[in-house]
């Protein structure tokens, strides 16, 4: 076979901002899977902590629990005991799970937000973090070197019966590790309505069980195991959550709670059924741990966050850090910096308090919280805590669009965008100067301010073939005509 065959055959696999994702049956294959946990495997080896073992979750795509057992045998066939999880269950459980044990690390299989034709392999460090870029690049370098070879393996079954396999279910554990920092009783107790969407993904009954038996009622939708979401990417973002919104615009609702696919991602929705985007979602989690907890710990941020983060950390003495884009740097930022909570555009929030990494079944219950701690304040509806947030930390009108793509042409495109967005960067957005321009760290888009603090960035997705272009503004209008200039950006146009 000739060397280009072999690589036809064996693609080159690369961590993103957030594990490695691919297609299911072209290039996320039994195989490839095997390939990455031998990875992992040899990195539990070298760092001497195979006795430890490594935890292994799935989440509910398509033949997760199918991939998770073909990592776990790999892992096996190097004398590395596993805790495979007995069901779906959402990726911050795994995080969980290797904090409680002391594990060497974690595999969660799942794509995230990703399409359902995708599937995905995330590493968890053994502080419960993203594996950040060092463990990656290690992972990375030996399943480029090992590229040839077949990963050895030993049967699922046969391990277990050697007592090398223990199977675990999360739940009872994570809702007593929950209630060290947040008053599940009080939640149960409040008189709201409350509407759930996990998008068939793997939050599902996660909320609804963790305040089951009280006073507030908990309706939750899209239930079922679905691997084809609905057709919709399973990410709470516009149009993916509009039939919850539509339900919660028909009325008899206080709010609205969103996960994604493995439910790291929170989101939320008005009583009116107006989407709270996640900025907005950023900068509520933060006034509340400012406000209603007292605390003054610092807040990581990444790039393209929003600039209420700053203006809170300003009104409230607290210093804020910013990161690229991504929890595999987000996480080790908090745990360096002693971080109170880190956050990032897509939804996703971790705090010192719970996990350096995303959860967003906690996050959704601390904005649960908030609203019912604002209540008692004598402000409501949740509309209306949304205005008073922006009366202090400024306004926030934003939007994201994603400009989708050929997988063979993307290389292409990041690669031509690289230049001409560094040699033709605009002087002027929607009428305003360009006061300030950057290149990002992980050299993967670019960010431009107005001297109003409006900002556009656009930037490559690390984990699907698509351009993202972010604008947060003063106002709709500026906006939308911001978006539209990156758009054209990436595009060409003039």
């Amino acid at each position: 076979m000739t060397q280009t065959a072999t690589q036809a055959v064996i693609p080159p696999i690369v961590f993103g901002t957030d594990g490695w994702r691919a297609r299911i049956a072209d290039e996320f294959t039994y195989e490839n899977v095997r390939r990455c946990a031998e990875g992992v495997a040899r990195y539990v080896l070298d760092e001497g902590t195979q006795a430890q073992g490594v935890v292994v979750g799935y989440d509910r795509r398509f033949a997760s629990e199918y991939f998770a057992d073909a990592a776990g045998e790999v892992l096996l066939a190097h004398d590395i005991p596993i805790v495979l999880s007995s069901g779906p269950i959402p990726t911050q459980m795994t995080s969980y799970e290797v904090v409680q044990r002391g594990a060497a690390c974690g595999v969660m299989i799942t794509a995230s937000h990703n399409p359902w034709t995708d599937n995905g392999f995330k590493v968890k460090s053994p502080t419960g973090a993203a594996a950040g870029p060092d463990i990656l690049a290690t992972l990375e370098a030996t399943i480029r070197e090992r590229a040839g070879g077949v990963p050895l393996t030993r049967p699922l079954a046969d391990a277990e019966a050697a007592g090398l396999v223990e199977r675990f279910d999360p739940y009872v554990g994570y809702e007593e590790y929950v209630r060290r920092t947040l008053d599940l009783d009080r939640l149960r107790a409040a008189d709201l309505r409350v509407l759930v969407d996990p998008l068939f993904g793997s939050g599902v009954g996660w909320i609804p069980r963790l305040l089951r038996q009280g006073r507030i009622t908990i309706e939750e939708i899209h239930k079922e195991r679905n691997p084809w979401f609905g057709g919709l990417n399973p990410e709470p973002i516009r149009p993916n959550i509009d039939p919850a919104l539509r339900q919660l615009a028909g009325g008899g609702y206080d709010l609205g709670l969103l996960l994604d696919g493995d439910a790291d991602r929170a989101g939320a929705a008005d009583e009116q059924g107006t989407f709270i985007h996640q900025l907005q979602v950023m900068g509520l989690l933060m006034y509340y741990l400012l406000e209603h907890r007292g605390m003054r710990q610092p807040v990581v941020s990444t790039i393209n966050e929003t600039q209420m983060v700053g203006r809170l950390g300003e009104r409230y003495g607290v210093a804020v850090h910013e990161t690229p884009v991504g929890f595999k740097y987000v996480g080790p930022k908090m745990i360096e910096t002693g971080a109170m909570m880190g956050g990032e555009e897509s939804g996703g929030y971790g705090f010192g308090m719970h996990l350096p990494e995303r959860d967003g079944i906690y996050a959704d219950l601390l904005l649960l919280d908030l609203f019912v701690r604002e209540r008692e304040a004598g402000r409501w509806p949740v509309s209306a805590i949304v205005e008073h947030l922006h009366s202090l930390a400024g306004a926030s009108f934003y939007l994201r669009t994603d400009v989708h793509v050929d997988r063979s042409a993307y290389p292409s495109l990041k690669e031509r965008l690289l230049v001409s967005l560094r040699e033709q960067a605009p002087t002027a957005l929607a009428g305003q100067a360009v006061v300030r321009s950057v290149a990002l760290d992980t050299n993967d888009g670019f960010k431009w301010w107005t001297d109003d603090g409006s900002w556009l960035l656009v930037r490559f997705s690390g984990t699907e073939p698509l351009v993202r272009v972010y604008a947060e503004a003063t106002s709709a209008g500026r906006r939308d005509a911001m978006l539209a200039e990156g758009q054209r950006l990436v595009y060409g146009e003039a």
